[in-house]
C-alpha cells in the first residue's frame, strides 16, 4: 500500500515540475516577445476603449481581423492549460479552477499590458488584455475538463486493479449501485472488537 502513495507524489510531483517549468518557458518567450523593441516604423493606434480596436480590425477585412484577433487569442492561450497543470490538482470544482486559471490569466496580461506601456510610452490597450483573457478561457475549456476527467478516470481504473479480486468485484458492483454498498462492505469488513 505505502508503495501506491509514493508513485502517486512522484508522479504529482511530476506533473507538477512540468507545468512550473513549461509555464516559464511561456511566460519567458511572451515576455520576450511583447518587450523586446519593434523595428516598425508604424504604431498601432491604441484605446482604452474596449473593443474599438477589434471593430478597427474588423474594418480591415477578415484575413487581417483574423491574423490581429487570433494573435490576441493565442499568445495568453496555454496559460489556461498549464496554470492548472502547474496547480497540479485533478479532484478540483470545475468553476474554481475556471475562475482562478482566467483571473490568473487576466492579471498576467494586464501586467504585461501595462509594461508595454510604460517601456514605449504608449497608452495601454484594453483589447489586448480582453483577447489574451479570452484566450486563456477558451483554452481551459477546451482542455482542461477533459484531461482532468480522463486522470480521474485512469487512477479509478488502477485503483480497481490494485484491489484483490473478490474486493475488486465487490468495488465494482458498489460503482454501479451509486458507491454507497461498496462503502459499507468495506466497513463491515474491517472487524470492530465488541
Amino acid at each position: 500500500m505505502q508503495g501506491h502513495g509514493s508513485g502517486r507524489r512522484r508522479a504529482a510531483f511530476r506533473f507538477r515540475a512540468a507545468g512550473f517549468v513549461l509555464l516559464a518557458a511561456h511566460l519567458s518567450y511572451v515576455c520576450w516577445l511583447t518587450l523586446r523593441p519593434l523595428t516598425a516604423p508604424w504604431v498601432t493606434a491604441v484605446s482604452l476603449e474596449p473593443l474599438a480596436t477589434i471593430r478597427a480590425d474588423l474594418a480591415l477585412g477578415p484575413w487581417e481581423a483574423t491574423r490581429s484577433i487570433g494573435a490576441g487569442l493565442l499568445l495568453l492561450a496555454p496559460l489556461g492549460v498549464l496554470l492548472p497543470l502547474a496547480g497540479g490538482r485533478v479532484t478540483v470544482y470545475p468553476l474554481a479552477s475556471f475562475v482562478r486559471t482566467v483571473f490568473t490569466g487576466a492579471m498576467v496580461s494586464l501586467t504585461m499590458a501595462l509594461v508595454h506601456s510604460e517601456l514605449t510610452g504608449q497608452i495601454m490597450n484594453v483589447d489586448t488584455v480582453l483577447l489574451n483573457t479570452a484566450g486563456v478561457a477558451l483554452a481551459h475549456l477546451a482542455v482542461v475538463p477533459a484531461v482532468r476527467g480522463w486522470l480521474r478516470r485512469r487512477a479509478d481504473r488502477r485503483r480497481a486493479a490494485a484491489l484483490p479480486r473478490d474486493e475488486g468485484d465487490e468495488a465494482r458492483e458498489g460503482e454501479r449501485d451509486g458507491g454507497v454498498q461498496a462503502l459499507a462492505r468495506s466497513i463491515h469488513s474491517v472487524g470492530v472488537a465488541p
